[in-house]
């Protein structure tokens, strides 16, 4: 790009103050009259982005098909990163967006304050919300991300979030946050739309969103973007979603005028910018914070004239940011070895009782769910983290299945040690384990219908996240076929007879998977007959990490993989976009099979 003229910029100059609106329910940064804008002015605006760090404070392995070999990630080592594109940059804005809060013992003991704390340090100018934000319910949220002095000063937008009944029945069909938020920099008017989540976390109790309701965008966009170029003559509209890659491609089709869509929900990568039919450029981080994005947009007269895309790889060649660093282990010292202090889990009440370093098993194979859609085992379909806690969930209850929801979250656990810590990473929440029973039907409908939501072509079906992981089960899967016509040759294993059957849709089996209290007659949101809740040693509910944990003193994690089976393999999007995805943005499209 362009080096801007010294004495050219010495006559632009930065504005920015913030208006709150409150009747419209916006953020408004400045109203400035671009008139006086220098005919022959060039302006570079550095757009930093991070997304879906998932709780995660330090670095994790990568054991996918991209990996360089280093540990990915950490807090100390963005900071560092985007202090770096900062110090380079005229000037710059930062973004985050995505599931933030949530995704770690640390995370999940502290109700988010263990992440909150330390990026308030990053200086995060504009915030898009992902589904995990709300999981500790709409008072924690308000909390953090509403009103005049929140708990964050991420300044949360999100324009597809309403009030729709008790505790907030006064204020039924009002948006929760602002829905945009506008910033002048150097004469340059810059429209932020912000989404959030169409849904709250699906795998726990919905009464963590009482009171909220979500849309899926699309009336909100087509309201959104006009207002901004018509009313408020911005110069860039950038749209920051936590409605996934594939929705947000899908709702800037339809409504032509956004430039810029910074991403979160899907956990893919974009090294390369995805442009669609009207122009509008998309991208995404992954997740854990494995990388983070700097988007360089130059201005000429005024006009948007270029968009350059780097994404930085967050690993173990950056060095940490000493503050940061000494900052999340001061956060981190109750939580490990000599410094542990025991913590009270805010979900079910239960008590962290050992440090989260604390060595519970061992691992034959890596477990993990991110194969892109090319490789064997695709995440989107399987993966053996899924496929490992169905096999506990199976075992330690002695039902005929284990099943788990196909939640996009997690981490990666190389073959080795287990610790407790990285449990906590898949079972960030509080669920205790149960089994039940359910027909052959439901358990036929428990596969489609979470395959219909990651597969089907029309994405503004998706339902989030990912296949079911199974245990005692396995299928072919066709996913170009429609709803309830994806899965054949479904098999249960007989313990009895330690021999695989037919699924028969009339008989009843038993199934083990998530419980809580507050659905007591549910396993893995599934309703079942005469469920039985597993118990400690002195009655309490057995939670399903300690379930882990006491799997893991007698048997490796070493799964049975490839238990689904498929008819034909997944779209590769490789052609296409450059690079390869774990699901396809545009679903499992007839045209797109590659036989």
């Amino acid at each position: 790009m362009k080096m801007i003229n010294e004495k050219k910029r010495f006559f632009s100059f930065l504005l920015s103050s913030t208006l709150a609106l409150s009747s419209v329910n916006f953020a408004l940064a400045s109203e400035k009259d671009n008139d006086n804008k220098d005919e022959e002015d060039e302006v570079e605006i550095t757009l930093i982005h991070i997304g879906d760090i998932h709780g995660h404070m330090d670095a994790r392995v990568n054991v996918r098909s991209d990996s360089n070999g280093l540990m990915e990630g950490g807090l100390a080592r963005i900071y560092t990163q985007v202090k770096k594109i900062r110090k380079h940059a005229d000037h710059s804005l930062t973004i985050m967006t995505g599931d933030t809060i949530h995704g770690s013992a640390e995370a999940l003991f502290t109700r988010g304050q263990a992440l909150i704390d330390p990026i308030n340090k990053f200086g995060v100018d504009v915030f898009a919300p992902g589904n995990w934000e709300y999981v500790y319910g709409t008072e924690r949220f308000h909390e953090l991300f509403t009103g005049n002095n929140p708990g964050t000063n991420w300044n949360a937008i999100a324009s597809n979030l309403y009030y729709t009944g008790a505790p907030y029945a006064d204020k039924v069909g009002q948006r929760v946050l602002p829905s945009y938020w506008i910033k002048e920099i150097a004469g340059i008017k810059i429209g932020f739309i912000g989404f959030t989540t169409e849904r709250g976390p699906k795998v726990i109790g919905s009464e963590v969103v009482d009171g909220f309701g979500f849309s899926k965008g699309d009336a909100e966009i087509a309201e959104l973007v006009p207002l901004m170029r018509n009313v408020h003559k911005v110069d860039l509209v950038v749209m920051i979603s936590e409605l996934n890659l594939a929705n947000n491609y899908r709702l800037t089709e339809a409504v032509p005028g956004v430039d810029i869509v910074f991403s979160s929900d899907m956990h893919e990568e974009t090294p390369k910018m995805i442009r669609n039919s009207n122009g509008t450029v998309l991208v995404a981080e992954g997740m854990d914070g494995s990388n983070i994005g700097e988007m360089e947009v130059e201005f000429k007269n005024g006009k948007l004239v270029e968009i350059e895309w780097k994404q930085h790889a967050i690993d173990t060649r950056i060095k940490e940011d000493k503050m940061m660093a000494k900052m999340v282990a001061k956060i981190q010292a109750p939580f490990y070895g000599d410094t542990f202090v025991p913590h009270v889990n805010p979900l079910n009440g239960t008590t962290l009782s050992q440090p989260l370093d604390t060595v519970i098993g061992t691992a034959s194979v890596d477990l993990h769910r991110s194969n892109f859609a090319h490789e064997n085992m695709p995440g989107v379909v399987e993966g053996t983290s899924h496929d490992f806690l169905a096999d506990v969930f199976r075992e330690v209850t002695g039902a005929d299945l284990g099943v788990i929801r196909g939640f996009r979250y997690g981490t990666t656990v190389a073959a080795g040690p287990v610790t407790l810590g990285e449990v906590y990473h898949f079972v960030p929440i509080g669920p205790y384990l149960a089994y039940g029973e359910v027909t052959g039907k439901q358990i036929k409908g428990t596969i489609e219908k979470p395959a219909d939501g990651s597969l089907n072509p029309d994405v503004a079906k998706w339902g989030g996240g990912w296949l079911f992981g199974w245990s005692g089960m396995r299928y072919d899967l066709d996913p170009y076929q429609t709803l309830g016509n994806r899965a054949t040759n479904i098999e249960i294993y007989n313990r009895t007879t330690s021999t695989w059957e037919p699924l028969d849709v009339d008989k009843t089996y038993t199934m083990a998977g998530y419980n809580y209290d507050s659905e007591p007659n549910r396993i893995n949101k599934v309703p079942a007959k005469n469920v039985i809740q597993m118990k400690e040693a002195d009655g309490s509910g057995l939670t399903v990490v300690n379930a882990v944990a006491q799997y893991l003193q007698t048997t490796d994690a070493n799964p049975e993989q490839n238990r689904i089976t498929l008819i034909r393999p997944l779209p590769d999007l490789r052609p296409t976009l450059g690079f390869p995805m774990i699901q396809s943005m545009f679903g499992a499209r007839e045209d797109l099979a590659p036989y």
